[in-house]
């Protein structure tokens, strides 16, 4: 059992390490399916080069604008802020960026560049028939067929022309737009206009003349713009003009008829006074309230410690004194009691001059307080006064302003017409200017040159792409052909069954030669001699060996490897007995060239002996045990007692039996010889059995309990896929086991 579970282990081991691919692993899968993608590359690699090279060559030129905005006028540093933010965020650059690309800018263009006379246009623009393709004449097959069998009218031939009352300019701005593309520079005020054409010269006559288009255009609606400003600034101008004579005659005349000037000379003096007594009540009522507030505090805490702490009383020297005073006779007071009681004479004296000091102190204090609230009253009369005479002026500024309403009424609505009428007369005289000045916010940073390179078609980038895009369709299709194909065709997914691997046998043309005492490829007899040494090395218990070869389906090649590992087990010199258990379709007898029968079909039933249907080989230590007569039961043959007595004898005369038993999944024959025997050799075909049918093979084998010593993968075509088998057989290997040539 412990060695059983270490040899999952190692097979569990073995497995992980298998299963983690290198890159030869890829190299390989590709070297297999080379005649996929060599095709595929082929013929991508070949579609985008032709592409490439059929495609007219086009030119690219570039034109770089400067398009600047009017500088804001603004009264404030504020409102300058605000005006910048919104200049760099608001929406003027991509305005100005669909004007560049608009039909009207186009039609400009087109006009004064009279793209309408240049000749390569006019043959690029004109009218083109139709290319003759297949397509194009089954359409017209189809239509001639319709007409004939319906008979409807064959339809007149178009007039290759522009309709009548249509623009003969459309062609070329659509022209002009098609060929444009307005690429802004990033964190910056710079336009690129990118003009592609199939000539050189044309793209950048063309970017140049969009360019100059689009100064002019900005000039003239500038211009139109300013035009209209100061008509409309100059009706406004008169129109306010009569206003203010109007207001000033009205004003003139109230202060004739009201006497106006002494109104505003009282009305000043009145002002004046109001506000000194506004100013005087004011600092009045201050003074007043900060009496109010320390007699207030003062008065709260008279008599207390807390009264110690206001500047009145920290001010005063004398108060100070007579708190010294007092603080020394309560010091020596205190002294004294430490020593004396409360009747001695001493202690009588100086409570005595404590309480005469403390009065003194009281009385000062109390002073103080009154002070404080003479100051008080006298501030709140102040305050009454100063009251009185400001609601007494009052009265008078009032009466006076009701005589004055209507005059401030006229004065300010004249003062407004002449402020707004300067204003007017302002802004028309620099609208006048502006528009007399012919300046432009856009300029040309870089006119377009000739380009002496096309940028399409980038024939190395198409190249490149081809060359890329073929490579990975061509890997695509590998690795899906090959993800697709689930059959067995290397050590790897054997190994991948929980199989140890014994070895791989290479491919051998069945006319020939096929077994190892014949003149078989020297490879071939070396990868049997592989076989026959793991297997010899498989177990370590004494006694006969019998080994059942199966595999999971027919064609597998199984009954040639089991007669050659029968011949190498031999020249090994160990006694061995083939026996040809596919009693269904033997091959045996025609490999080593003996009769059917009597065979193991005629011994297990009891017709013939041991000796009768056992051969002897011209193969020293090698007995041959054929199939017999078909039976029409085989299964119950091999599963019988009689198969399992017969079987357990043979160790008196051979060292291994080797037995070819029926596919596995094709019926039960080998299941019950796996049971039996002591050992299985899996016999798998290289590129031809799947994953999925080997699978089920194992697990059958597993759940009859059959010991399986590993597999052999079979018929390796070596000479198709060297490169594939490279890490198992090269054809090194051939010529190193090959006999030299005789020297004579």
């Amino acid at each position: 059992m412990q060695s059983d579970n270490q040899q999952k282990k190692a097979a569990q081991l073995l497995q992980q390490h298998d299963d983690e691919h290198h890159l030869m692993d890829y190299v390989r899968v590709v070297y297999k399916r080379r005649w996929i993608a060599i095709p595929a590359l082929v013929v991508v690699f070949l579609t985008g080069a032709v592409n490439s090279f059929r495609t007219t060559p086009l030119y690219e030129a570039r034109t770089q604008l400067l398009i600047e905005k009017d500088t804001p006028k603004v009264a404030s540093l504020n409102t300058m802020f605000q005006e910048q933010d919104g200049w760099y965020n608001d929406d003027f650059y991509q305005t100005q960026y669909k004007i560049l690309q608009s039909r009207t800018l186009a039609r400009r263009t087109v006009v004064l560049m009279n793209l309408t006379k240049h000749p390569s246009l006019q043959q690029a623009l004109a009218p083109k028939s139709a290319p003759i393709t297949v397509t194009g004449l089954m359409n017209g097959a189809v239509s001639l067929a319709r007409r004939a069998v319906m008979g409807a009218p064959a339809k007149p031939a178009a007039k290759a022309q522009h309709p009548e009352g249509s623009d003969p300019v459309a062609p070329y701005v659509g022209f002009v737009l098609g060929s444009l593309n307005v690429v802004p520079v990033r964190n910056s005020r710079i336009v690129e206009l990118r003009v592609t054409s199939s000539e050189p010269q044309l793209a950048s006559d063309m970017a140049n003349g969009i360019a100059q288009a689009y100064i002019q255009q900005n000039l003239e609606a500038r211009f139109s713009a300013s035009k209209d400003a100061t008509d409309w600034f100059g009706g406004q101008l008169a129109e306010q003009r009569k206003k203010v004579e109007e207001t000033e005659v009205a004003l003139q005349r109230y202060k004739e008829t009201h006497d106006a000037i002494a109104v505003e000379d009282r009305e000043n003096i009145v002002v004046q006074r109001l506000a000194d007594l506004n100013g005087a009540v004011t600092k009045a009522k201050t003074t007043r309230i900060e009496k109010e507030a320390l007699y207030a505090q003062l008065k709260a805490v008279q008599g207390t410690s807390a009264v110690d702490t206001f500047t009145a009383v920290l001010g005063n020297e004398y108060i100070q004194k007579l708190k010294s005073e007092v603080g020394d006779f309560q010091r020596q007071e205190a002294q004294l009691a430490e020593k004396y009681g409360e009747r001695h004479p001493e202690m009588v004296r100086i409570k005595n001059a404590v309480q005469v000091a403390q009065a003194k102190f009281d009385n000062e204090v109390n002073k103080v307080v009154e002070s404080v609230r003479a100051e008080y009253m006298a501030a709140l009369a102040q305050e009454r006064s100063l009251t009185g005479a400001l609601d007494a002026q009052k009265s008078e500024a009032l009466g006076l302003n009701r005589k004055g309403i209507e005059y401030t009424v006229l004065q300010r609505e004249a003062e407004s017409n002449r402020q707004l009428y300067e204003s007017l007369l302002q802004r028309t005289k620099e609208t006048g200017i502006s528009g007399e000045l012919k300046s432009s916010n856009i300029r040309v940073v870089d006119p377009a040159e000739v380009p002496t390179s096309p940028v399409l078609p980038r024939r190395s980038n198409d190249l490149m792409m081809a060359l890329l895009a073929g490579s990975v369709l061509a890997l695509g299709l590998v690795f899906l052909f090959e993800y697709l194909d689930n059959r067995i065709k290397s050590p790897q997914e054997l190994r991948a069954l929980n199989l140890a691997f014994l070895g791989m046998v290479p491919r051998i043309d069945n006319s020939g030669p096929t077994l190892l005492t014949d003149a078989v490829p020297p490879a071939f007899g070396e990868a049997i001699r592989a076989v026959r040494t793991n297997v010899l090395f498989s177990s370590a218990e004494e006694g006969v060996r019998t080994v059942v070869v199966t595999s999971a389906g027919p064609g597998e090649g199984k009954s040639l490897f089991s007669s050659n590992l029968s011949v190498s087990l031999a020249q090994a010199g160990q006694r061995v007995l083939h026996i040809d258990a596919d009693m269904r379709r033997p091959r045996v007898h025609d490999i080593f060239d003996v009769s059917q029968e009597p065979g193991f079909s005629n011994l297990l039933v009891g017709d013939c002996k041991p000796s009768e249907a056992v051969r002897k080989t011209g193969i020293a230590n090698l007995c041959v045990l054929p199939a017999g007569m078909i039976p029409p039961n085989p299964a119950e043959l091999l599963g019988s007692k009689r198969c399992a007595e017969y079987l357990a004898t043979l160790g008196e005369h051979f060292d291994w039996v080797v037995i070819d038993s029926p596919p596995v999944l094709a019926v039960a024959d080998a299941s019950v010889l796996a049971n039996a025997a002591s050992g299985v050799i899996f016999v798998i075909g290289a590129d031809q059995t799947t994953r999925n049918t080997a699978k089920a093979a194992v697990d059958q084998l597993n759940a009859v309990q059959a010991h399986v010593i590993g597999a052999v993968l079979n018929r390796a075509d070596v000479e198709r896929n060297p490169y594939y088998y490279s890490a198992y057989y090269r054809k090194e290997y051939s010529r190193y086991y090959a006999k030299a040539p005789s020297r004579t």
